[in-house]
């Protein structure tokens, strides 16, 4: 492994470009698929010198080289045990687009959805769309001849390539396209190869539009043009690795409308989805109430849909709207199924996005068990489907599984993950069983064991079940004119390696256990079930929408997405990849840019929540041993607050203190401080001490009103106590009788973030023993800093497994906004006033802006929302050393342009002391809590 990788480093020239340690073989060991291939070295080539570099230690060394995009693949197509390329670092650049010409020429890690944003100026598109567009490259759709939902009406990924450039196993470099390879000698070593092989290749492939298994040698027919980059399409990295590629762009219809479908079974679905694609719908995609079930039980939304069981997508579009609307409701009118026409934007985008989210919605059960890929991606002619899925339901039934379908119905083309037990060998062996006869079965209908996700080593080893002997030979043939010592992406299409082999969530999947301090409710307490969640669809690399993962969006690094570090938490629990399980310092570092942002537990298809897992692996990272300073100083801020605001004098000793430049400088560098960071500032006196001030005044006896308790978390109790104030006064205007629990409370949470899940416990218990009494008096508990709130409604249940106080208290807390909404009064006058919003992380993950958009919109507040995500502060991550850059970027990306280019007048809203604390230090305006707009709006 040190000698390839030093190879690589001396060849290319920059080390940074070529890396082996643990943590990245790890992130880069597997893809979307259930295989498992941990990587010699992970290079991110910058152009098509350094893959011919590479290439060329790869033949000193007899490693083999596989190609990767955004690692999406569900075919385990783009993992290796050599080098593995990732084109989407660097070589991601869209070169040129051509609007006359309508093409593109990209390089092979350019996302699809950056052309697609790149290619609408022009009115253009890309036809094929895979669900995963917002992450999946170019590189990859061409690998596996990707197609997408819109392929009904633009083809195939092969149908709209013009040429690849793409360098070859020996070195040299070609250009293939229409009529020729780009290479004189190949094209006649083709031709004489092509010869005793055009029976076969004229007989068996081609015999429908998603038979994307095996190699399009069909391209190469005479009377197709000898189409070599066709051919090429879909060869999944074995025949060369692709630096450029030229592609042909569609115009994009200007209105678009979805025609939803309902039908009493997925049999009849599959019925109609043929005479659909016949009436020039662009999508005719199907799903049934299995899906639905599942995306439930994970406490997904679910829009209503007409009635059945199953359904079909239609998508149609026209340059006019009209003509669109009267295309659908001229389908609709023929078809005997419920029906909806969507003509609204938003609840066309909230319905397709449980379709593209299908892929991680279908890894779980409505029962929550786990369902796997492996035959997810199946096809026959369209008119045989209904007939298919009867079959494959019968057999699933036979072999004792169950699955969710859904898929590409207008073109025959399914996916379905099933409940494969997959963790023995027993199991394994059903697998087989199962694999192999579902491949007799899609052959038996004249299908293909792939419809559009290539063959990989999910189904290589299948193709004998569909294609003659002949057939297979020529496969062969064809790989050895490109790839004669089969050094490119081997065990794939031609050799293949067992279906059953190198299974990552197989025997030996979890070396050891531990007794986590979560109770994992979803997960059967086991924290190896749960980081076993991630499955790898990857959408935590979106990276121009959506709020998860936002350090990925900072450094475009694998090993700092939610993906790569599920994946490093995986191989520490195997044993093998990365070695001094707890104790291990590339893990830690794996997971030192996550933000705790929570993000990923609610946009994660598969509710992966990585915030939990770096505090459980925190907690055991540290036992017993000396932690990092910044644990301590900003771990155990609770307690130093309330010793410094103990009394006025020493509180305002303190702030004086650190007004001082070297003081503040000396401090920042005992206590593991940020340098460019200011220093917080304590209060002079505590809420809780404002509101006994206020009691001791006196209090009418027997007050009538609803009673509330205000928690007083630490941030606004000794910190910003005004707001708790002014939320004081908005909620005894409303009618509430606000109560402080009774006694000293914290949530937790700053030791939570920090792995201290002890401390974090035991600050709870206490807070439920000062709770206790208001809560059997039936109150609510109204949080104002919306991270302690997520600690009250979710972690406490986690961390207190069976303390049915902590169950109590889940189910009574509220956000300030709900309060107020829930209120019968309203005293407040209206602001006419325009708002920049930032919605903490931690409730836009784990709970609901609606409320406050409510309130807001009453006042009259025109409210402009930051749609992407954390702040980039988030607690303590961006007061602490070597997060400085990525806490910036994070703030960057919306948070800081919108907030500069607000106008003197409008407000700018944060109900996160974080997030107030960012604005403040990377703009010049100063950000308000909901409580203190609304208290300047009382009458």
């Amino acid at each position: 492994m040190g000698t390839v990788a030093a190879l690589l480093r001396e060849r290319l020239g920059v080390a940074s470009l070529v890396r082996d340690g643990e943590a990245v073989r790890a992130a880069y060991s597997s893809d979307a698929s259930i295989y498992r291939m941990p990587p010699l070295a992970v290079v991110t080539p910058r152009d098509g010198a350094d893959v011919e570099r590479v290439l060329e230690v790869a033949r000193e060394t007899g490693t083999p080289v596989t190609a990767r995009g955004g690692g999406t693949s569900v075919a385990g197509n783009a993992i290796s045990s050599g080098i593995v390329l990732d084109f989407s670092a660097r070589m991601n650049r869209i070169l040129r687009i051509d609007p006359e010409a309508k093409t593109a020429v990209v390089e092979p890690g350019v996302v699809l959805d950056d052309l697609r944003d790149a290619a609408a100026p022009y009115g253009l598109t890309l036809g094929p769309d895979p669900s995963t567009h917002s992450r999946c490259t170019l590189g990859g759709m061409i690998g596996n001849n990707a197609c997408g939902s819109h392929s009904v009406a633009w083809g195939t990924t092969a149908d709209n390539v013009v040429s690849l450039t793409q360098v070859r196993a020996d070195g040299g470099t070609h250009t293939a396209t229409a009529g020729t390879s780009g290479d004189l000698a190949l094209d006649e070593t083709l031709r004489r190869w092509r010869g005793p092989h055009l029976a076969a290749v004229r007989t068996e492939l081609n015999r429908f539009s998603r038979q994307v298994s095996g190699y399009g040698l069909h391209h190469l027919l005479p009377e197709n043009g000898f189409d070599v980059a066709k051919a090429l399409v879909g060869s999944e990295g074995t025949c060369g690795i692709l630096t450029e590629a030229t592609v042909r762009l569609v115009p994009a219809p200007r209105s678009r409308v979805l025609l939803v479908l309902g039908f009493p079974d997925v049999f009849a679905a599959a019925a109609a989805a043929p005479e659909l694609a016949r009436s020039r719908a662009l999508t005719v995609e199907g799903m049934g109430t299995d899906l639905l079930a599942a995306l439930r039980a994970r406490g997904g939304k679910v829009p209503d849909l007409p009635a059945g069981d199953a359904w079909l997508y239609c998508e149609f579009g026209a340059d006019e709207p009209g003509a669109a609307v009267e295309a659908a409701r001229l389908v609709a009118a023929g078809v005997s199924a419920s029906a909806e026409l969507v003509e609204d934007p938003a609840r066309a985008r909230a319905l397709w996005r449980i379709r593209e989210s299908a892929a991680g919605i279908a890894t779980r059960m409505a029962d929550g068990g786990e369902a796997w890929p492996g035959w997810e991606d199946s096809a026959v002619p369209p008119d045989r489907l209904a007939g298919y899925l009867r079959d494959l339901y019968a057999l699933l039934a036979e072999h004792g599984l169950r699955g969710v379908p859904f898929g590409h119905f207008g073109e025959g083309c399914l996916h379905l993950r099933c409940d494969f037990e997959l963790g023995s060998e027993r199991g394994l062996a059903a697998y087989r069983a199962f694999i192999t006869d579902a491949a007799s079965l899609v052959a038996a209908h004249g299908g293909s064991v792939s419809g559009e996700h290539g063959d990989g080593r999910a189904r290589s080893e299948l193709l004998g079940a569909m294609y003659s002997p002949a057939m297979l030979t020529a496969f062969a043939g064809f790989k050895s004119v490109f790839d004669p010592d089969g050094l490119l992406n081997p065990g794939v299409l031609v050799s293949p390696d067992p279906i059953d082999a190198a299974v990552r969530p197989g025997p030996g999947r979890a070396a050891f256990e531990l007794r986590p301090v979560h109770a994992f409710h979803s997960d059967g307490g086991s924290f190896a079930t749960a980081v076993d969640r991630c499955v790898g669809v990857g959408l935590c690399r979106t990276e121009n929408s959506g709020s998860m993962c936002p350090s990925f969006k900072a450094t475009r690094d694998e090993v700092h997405s939610t993906r790569g570090r599920a994946r490093v938490l995986s191989e520490l629990l195997r044993g093998a990849t990365v070695t001094g399980g707890y104790r291990s310092e590339e893990v830690r570092d794996a997971l030192d840019l996550c933000l705790s942002c929570k993000a990923c537990a609610s946009e994660c298809p598969v509710g992966v929540d990585m915030a939990t897992y770096k505090a459980e692996f925190l907690h055991h990272h540290y036992a017993g041993r000396l932690r990092p300073a910044a644990h301590y100083t900003m771990g155990w801020l609770p307690v130093v607050s309330r010793l410094v605001t103990a009394a006025r004098p020493l509180s305002r000793l303190v702030n004086a203190a650190l007004a001082r430049p070297r003081v503040a400088a000396a401090v920042k560098r005992a206590g593991g401080v940020e340098p460019r960071r200011d220093l917080i500032r304590f209060a002079d006196r505590s809420l809780r001490s404002s509101v006994r001030l206020r009691d001791k005044a006196g209090r009418a006896p027997g007050d009538e009103r609803p009673g509330v308790v205000l928690w007083p978390d630490t941030f606004t109790n000794y910190l910003q106590p005004e707001i708790g104030r002014d939320a004081v006064v908005v909620l005894e205007a409303l009618g509430y009788r606000v109560e402080m629990p009774r006694g000293p409370v914290c949530c937790g949470l700053t030791w939570h973030s920090t792995g201290q899940l002890g401390v974090a416990r035991k600050a709870l218990r206490r807070g439920l023993d000062a709770l206790e009494e208001q809560l059997g008096e039936g109150m609510r508990v109204v949080g104002l800093e919306p991270s302690c709130t997520v600690m009250l409604r979710d972690e406490a249940r986690e961390l207190l497994p069976g303390d049915a106080r902590a169950e109590l208290l889940g189910s009574r807390v509220d956000t300030f906004a709900e309060a107020v909404a829930r209120a019968g009064t309203w005293p407040f006058r209206r602001l006419e006033a325009s708002a920049v919003a930032q919605v903490h992380c931690h409730q836009e993950a784990k709970g609901s802006y609606s409320a406050d958009q409510e309130v807001l919109r009453r006042l009259g507040v025109a409210v402009d929302a930051v749609g992407s995500g954390c702040c980039g502060l988030a607690g303590n991550f961006g007061f602490e050393p070597g997060h400085y850059e990525v806490s910036q970027a994070c703030a960057e990306r919306e948070l800081y342009p919108k907030v500069r280019a607000s106008g003197e007048d409008d407000l700018v809203l944060a109900d996160g002391f974080s997030c107030r604390t960012q604005v403040a230090h990377g703009t010049d305006r100063t950000a308000a809590h909901l409580a203190q707009i609304l208290r300047s709006a009382l009458h």
